[in-house]
């Protein structure tokens, strides 16, 4: 069996849960300042393992939030979680899609194409009746996951500036429209608002309805009215987690170059050196 798209429904997932290559994680990140999801915090999907974004699959020697690890280290905390390379990884989050969809692109990048995210995530499960854990569970055994990475996926300081020459490649902002435009404060104490010179906003807003990613001819035309169907996309957001969420949206409405900046604004606005515009 092989995963449909890389996001599947409730529907889809009550129909496989019990196949035995099957691995589902749970992703759920507060939010910047602390803010927890709306739902009780302390169910789960039946059988689901913790993905750690912020204590695990980041790089906790990095001064910047959420930073992607180094495929070594990736490779050994998802082997701990008991994943494979034939695992069939489904990743949900409590908010609905949030930081789903920063798990499922660490996976990506690191080469493993066989997962996807759950569309509504454990808000739609609750919504549909299912059966619900008060219990994380563990693996059995360790798994064996290597990773294949992909350095073409990541996108650095560096790459951003050069992009500001060149104009290669159109640079997506997640952040809320108050955040771009720096009339809303940023979450992080003393970090400068604005955007990146010739950057668009697509908040993430944009692309979800009800807590569900919108459909397919819905993304499509959203990236066709930012003409980001015609060259590479980059895209950023705060700390690169909500990035990841416009990156999985712009792979579903059919993307094909497509890139993250792993340090986003974040990273980019304490560069007192670079152009920021309001």
């Amino acid at each position: 069996m092989q995963l449909p798209t890389p996001l599947v429904s409730v529907q889809w997932l009550i129909e496989h849960i019990n196949h035995p290559d099957l691995v589902i994680l749970d992703a759920t990140l507060k939010k910047p300042g602390g803010i927890a999801p709306p739902v009780e915090s302390k169910v789960h999907l039946p059988g689901a393992r913790f993905f750690d974004i912020k204590n695990t699959f980041s790089d906790l020697d990095s001064e910047l939030p959420n930073t992607l690890p180094d495929p070594e280290a990736f490779s050994q905390a998802a082997q701990t979680l008991g994943i494979s390379n034939s695992s069939l990884i489904v990743v949900y989050d409590a908010w609905g899609i949030y930081s789903s969809a920063r798990a499922w692109w660490m996976f990506h990048i690191m080469g493993h194409e066989q997962v996807a995210v759950l569309d509504g995530g454990l808000p739609a499960w609750q919504q549909a009746g299912m059966m619900l854990s008060t219990e994380i569970s563990n693996p059995s055994a360790p798994g064996d996951f290597q990773a294949k990475f992909r350095p073409q996926l990541i996108k650095y300081t560096q790459d951003i500036i050069e992009n500001l020459k060149t104009e290669e490649a159109l640079v997506l902002d997640a952040r809320s429209n108050g955040r771009f435009h720096a009339t809303a404060p940023e979450p992080r104490a003393g970090l400068r608002g604005g955007h990146i010179p010739k950057s668009k906003s697509l908040p993430i807003s944009e692309v979800l309805e009800n807590g569900k990613m919108k459909s397919k001819a819905q993304l499509q035309s959203i990236f066709q009215s930012l003409n980001a169907d015609n060259q590479p996309i980059i895209c950023s957001c705060g700390s690169g987690v909500t990035a990841a969420l416009i990156y999985l949206a712009a792979q579903l409405a059919g993307s094909t170059s497509l890139g993250l900046y792993d340090g986003s604004w974040t990273e980019y606005a304490q560069r007192l050196d670079l152009p920021v515009h309001p």
